[in-house]
């Protein structure tokens, strides 16, 4: 290594902007599996590959088709006087 490096004439990154930001999510076993066999057939990094169907999901707006079915919750006998 140089005792001295000379960046007068240094430019920015042109790429900061595209800097991944680190970030801790919780996803089921099945998931995970998932996205690791399919990252293994394709020969990539399981969480770029997760990180490729995020980026595809947000360009296209896709959403999900969620139906939330209400749970019946069972009343206790001392609620019922």
């Amino acid at each position: 290594m140089r005792k001295h490096y000379d960046f007068s004439k240094a430019k920015p990154n042109p790429y900061a902007k595209k800097l991944k930001r680190q970030l801790t999510i919780r996803l089921d076993e099945a998931t995970i599996e998932y996205f690791r066999g399919l990252a293994e057939e394709l020969e990539l990094p399981y969480q770029t590959l997760i990180n490729m169907y995020l980026r595809d999901c947000a360009t296209t707006k896709r959403k999900l088709a969620i139906a939330w079915k209400p749970i019946k919750v069972a009343r206790r006998v001392n609620e019922r006087r």
